[in-house]
């Protein structure tokens, strides 16, 4: 199976396959800081509107990249479920680490935001990340976004893990949903971490 060389290829590939369908007054969001460069290219091919929407996972203890829920600036965390139970972990247990995150989501988005305004209602709306994993990360960003009257809302990603995708009641777009996923990193030769300058020169 195909990879990608790098975010800004994937983000030209999946805006070709966005592009074949009509979209109403489109605002592309992406999921700093990988997303971002995705979504720029998607938002360039579709002549949207860029932003983005700033969603804070919400890590395991002790192993902080496995994601088990995901935080927005002004909303409840989002768990998975099933992750908590394969834990054996609680809300409750989290409730700190929660609040952490919210914190530094409501950080990034004055960062990378300020004061803009940003209008959804009525609006198609595209949500894109560089991959998607356990989804927890996106759910929390579709939560905020339905509360704001979107409408229609689509998650783009270049790659996700199959079992992920099936877990969506909103629209998925993926290129590639390999049986073996793994990372979201496999898929692509050029996988550096996005920083803040990046996603504010994206912005801007």
């Amino acid at each position: 199976m195909k990879r990608f060389a790098n975010r800004q290829e994937a983000g030209r590939a999946l805006a070709a396959r966005l592009a074949e369908q009509p979209w109403h007054d489109p605002l592309v969001l992406g999921l700093p800081r990988g997303g971002v460069p995705v979504a720029k290219e998607i938002a360039t091919h579709l002549n949207a509107e860029l932003d983005v929407v700033v969603a804070r996972k919400i890590g395991a203890p002790g192993h902080p990249e496995y994601g088990v829920g995901a935080v927005t600036a002004d909303s409840e965390p989002i768990y998975d479920p099933r992750v908590l139970r394969a834990l054996n972990l609680t809300e409750e247990q989290l409730g700190h680490k929660a609040d952490e995150e919210r914190e530094e989501a409501r950080r990034r988005t004055a960062l990378y935001r300020g004061d803009r305004p940003l209008t959804i209602a009525g609006r198609d709306v595209i949500l894109v990340d560089d991959g998607l994993a356990t989804g927890v990360t996106a759910r929390a960003a579709l939560h905020h976004i339905a509360g704001h009257g979107p409408g229609s809302v689509t998650l783009a990603v270049p790659v996700a893990a199959r079992d992920a995708v099936e877990t969506f009641r909103t629209p998925v777009v993926a290129l590639l949903t390999p049986r073996h996923f793994q990372a979201v990193s496999r898929w692509y030769d050029s996988f550096d971490q996005t920083t803040d300058d990046e996603v504010l020169r994206a912005l801007s």
